[in-house]
């Protein structure tokens, strides 16, 4: 950037020597063999002056008057550079103020990040005439820092009063990204209050392109979750994964938690099928949002017990577990929990394909505890007893969660009256007795 700058000054130079040179070389031959005389008349004088004596004379007396023009134009302007001087003295001092108040803020210093707002706001106003550039977008600024300085101190009157002040239609115009900044503050400082209908409002006065900006977008999720609009914030969190506000795994942990509170709050069966429905198939492959689709669909039944409701429940929860299934071997315990958990309810209602496939997966992973559960159970409420007892007998020794294993042992007890084993029969109620609850 700077070697074309000097290049094009030392060019300029050049031209300058070359002019004066000209010039020079004009004088001399004007002036050097010049024997003209000039006559003035000054009745009754007469005066006979060389030539080139009126000349010298003449540019001599034009370099007077240009010099005694500038210096009288100089003298005329030094009260407005003055008055320009003062001026920007001020406007340093205000710049200077603001930068201070902004230092102070970013380091935590709200007291004095506070202070050097208002003096930067002194500054500003105690001049109204001066004609300063940004003076508005200035203003704003110092505004918006005494603002956020007086929210970490807890005034909220000092801060909803800068706040209004730097919302002004008449600073607003000078600059709009400041104005649209001021909203985002507003909307922030409306939820750190838990002010659902302020967040809105201050929302809503944004212009569309701000609206889309990552920084909105995370209010508005913000925004969504304080008022408990679970869809809203569903789709907001999406939009946000797409613009990879967040890391891969905290965009899949926030959509997963947002997608799970948008399923347990479905009342009945066709609004969370139509919770289901909404979400993206990517979703809809997750095994933790799978589980409790099926979970709250068992719980709905559980809640209005109905011979068709529980039907469909099943028709659905089948063909939701279908993933599950097939990444069975990926699943870690918990998730494994959370499957034998979601199943067992439906147990009863397995059909031949749903049991067969259930003794298949036990084979496959015949020390699997949860699995060993599950087919012991299917197999106890079809009475097969013999390889209930055998599965059951197994899942005693390796499950470890004590609601699972309470049934275990009740499941067990109610097989050895079928045998009418009393002994065996007491032995596991009292097991079960003892994991409580």
């Amino acid at each position: 950037m700077n070697g074309p700058r000097r290049q094009r000054g030392a060019m300029r130079n050049v031209f300058w020597l070359l002019g004066l040179a000209a010039l020079a070389v004009a004088l001399a031959l004007l002036t050097g063999q010049n024997q003209a005389m000039v006559s003035l008349f000054w009745p009754p004088y007469r005066f006979d002056v060389s030539f080139n004596f009126v000349l010298f004379c003449l540019v001599a007396g034009f370099v007077l008057l240009y010099l005694a023009l500038r210096a009288l134009s100089m003298f005329r302007e030094l009260p407005r550079q003055a008055q320009r001087w003062r001026s920007q003295q001020m406007e340093r001092a205000a710049v200077g103020a603001l930068m201070d108040a902004l230092s102070n803020q970013i380091a935590g210093r709200f007291v004095r990040a506070q202070a050097a707002g208002l003096a930067a706001l002194e500054q500003l106003n105690s001049h109204p005439a001066a004609q300063w550039p940004r003076r508005g977008q200035l203003q704003q600024l110092a505004h918006l820092l005494v603002a956020e300085a007086a929210q970490s101190l807890q005034n909220r009157s000092a801060r909803d009063e800068h706040l209004q002040a730097a919302l002004h239609p008449k600073l607003a115009k000078e600059s709009t990204e400041a104005r649209e900044g001021a909203l985002m503050r507003a909307v922030r400082w409306a939820v750190e209050d838990r002010d659902l209908q302020a967040a809105r409002s201050h929302l809503d006065e944004l212009p569309q392109g701000a609206s889309r900006r990552i920084q909105t977008l995370r209010l508005k999720l913000r925004v969504a979750r304080l008022g408990g609009a679970t869809a809203e914030a569903l789709e907001t969190a999406r939009l946000l994964a797409k613009h990879r506000a967040f890391s891969p795994e905290a965009s899949r942990s926030i959509v997963r938690g947002l997608a799970l509170d948008a399923l347990r709050e479905a009342h009945d069966l066709a609004q969370l099928q139509s919770v289901w429905s909404r979400l993206d198939a990517s979703e809809r492959a997750m095994p933790e949002l799978i589980l409790a689709a099926v979970e709250r669909a068992h719980r709905l039944v559980a809640l209005a017990p109905d011979e068709d409701m529980a039907a469909q429940a099943h028709e659905l929860t089948g063909g939701w577990l279908e993933p599950v299934w097939q990444g069975f071997a990926a699943l870690d315990e918990g998730l494994q929990h959370k499957l034998a958990l979601a199943m067992e309810p439906g147990l009863m209602r397995l059909d031949a394909t749903g049991l067969a496939r259930l003794e298949q997966s036990q084979r496959q992973w015949p020390n699997n505890a949860y699995l060993q559960y599950l087919t012991g159970q299917a197999c106890r409420q079809r009475q097969l007893w013999g390889k209930a007892s055998q599965l059951l007998g197994q899942a005693s020794h390796s499950l470890h969660e004590p609601a699972l294993l309470r049934r275990t042992w009740c499941a067990l007890a109610l097989l050895a009256e079928e045998r009418q084993d009393q002994a065996g029969a007491q032995a596991a109620w009292k097991r079960a007795a003892l994991l409580g609850d």
